[in-house]
């Protein structure tokens, strides 16, 4: 009798889809971590799945039927990465501009490090240690410092000190030495350090202090209360805007951003949601005929840090990342009310 659990035996084919399935959100967030899209994440998933069910019959059960998938995964991954292409973000690739000189120029889609919601990536558990370190293993500062790794080393620092995999499994999953796997942690570990992730803080759950700082944003921001709502930042807080490669730091000229090239932002309305374990808002803008209603803007993902708000993250691209996060498509009348309520 086959154990799909630990797959100790070839799982019959009428099994095999609902085993695999329970490993889904555990590597749909293993390979965001590796590729820094949500998307390519997904496509590398479904390829996953794809040469599991070719190559189901040659699986003999010497491993578990979870690290069989994760080897395929990180073959997957491995060669989506061969091209040496990595996702950033705006402040990776360039100085901060001022806001009375800002240039908006947009790059591909394929420059930036995506946002990525919450329950594709994050698997349930009971242990709020292990959530907490999944919740911090996804955030955008985290994962674009992963993107500076090389693609094996990556693939190392993600199964040694995020999924706690043992110096042995990885060798056995990467077909190395412990030796090598060991050397390729401590140098990933040097580059990480070096590149001085930002912290922030954790908010799952939210506590109460970090509950009224979004309860004052969102009344800031709704209110277009700009003096107010500078008050909510760090000095040195961070906007940037992607697929533009604009960003900016400190409340002057983010305040001045708002108030002159971001105006058309004023009367936007926003909608709570999570991305990459922190908190977010589907941002909708007043139609610009005048109409009733508002349409999508900008998904914002918010970093927090010490009470303050460290980085406003504002997504631009709606059309994709609307529907991915299962925000209404436009805010009509009745839907503004109930968010009033």
């Amino acid at each position: 009798m086959s154990d799909l659990a630990t797959g100790t035996a070839t799982a019959p084919e009428s099994d095999l889809d609902a085993a695999m399935d329970r490993y889904r959100v555990e590597l749909t967030g293993y390979c965001y971590r590796m590729l820094g899209s949500s998307f390519d994440a997904e496509d590398a998933v479904q390829d996953t799945y794809v040469r599991a069910w070719r190559s189901h019959a040659k699986f003999e059960g010497r491993s578990s039927l979870r690290s069989w998938l994760y080897r395929i995964a990180t073959n997957v991954c491995l060669d989506q990465l061969s091209a040496g292409n990595r996702r950033a973000r705006p402040m990776d690739l360039g100085a901060p501009q001022h806001q009375a000189s800002a240039i908006l120029n947009e790059r591909p889609e394929v420059t930036w490090l995506e946002p990525v919601p919450d329950g594709r990536v994050l698997p349930q558990t009971t242990d709020p240690a292990e959530m907490a370190l999944a919740r911090e293993s996804v955030r955008l500062a985290f994962v674009a410092a992963l993107q500076h790794l090389p693609a094996k080393q990556r693939a190392v620092l993600i199964l040694r000190e995020v999924l706690a995999w043992r110096a042995d499994e990885v060798a056995a999953l990467l077909e190395t030495t412990v030796a090598s796997v060991n050397s390729a942690l401590q140098r990933a570990r040097a580059t990480m350090s070096a590149t001085r992730v930002r912290e922030s803080d954790a908010a799952d759950p939210l506590d109460a202090e970090q509950v009224k700082l979004l309860e004052q944003y969102l009344s800031a921001f709704e209110a277009y209360d700009i003096s107010r709502l500078t008050t909510l930042l760090h000095d040195d807080a961070v906007l940037s805007m992607p697929p533009f490669d604009l960003w900016l730091r400190g409340r002057a000229d983010i305040a001045a951003w708002h108030l002159n090239q971001g105006i058309g932002c004023k009367g936007s309305r926003l909608v709570p949601t999570t991305a990459n374990g922190l908190p977010a808002f589907g941002q909708y803008r007043p139609r610009a005929d005048g109409g009733p209603g508002h349409v999508p803007w900008a998904l914002q993902v918010l970093e927090i840090s010490d009470g303050k708000i460290v980085g406003l993250n504002a997504f631009l691209d709606t059309g994709r990342w609307f529907p991915l996060f299962g925000l209404p498509e436009e805010l009509g009348e009745s839907d503004e009310a109930e968010q009033g309520a």
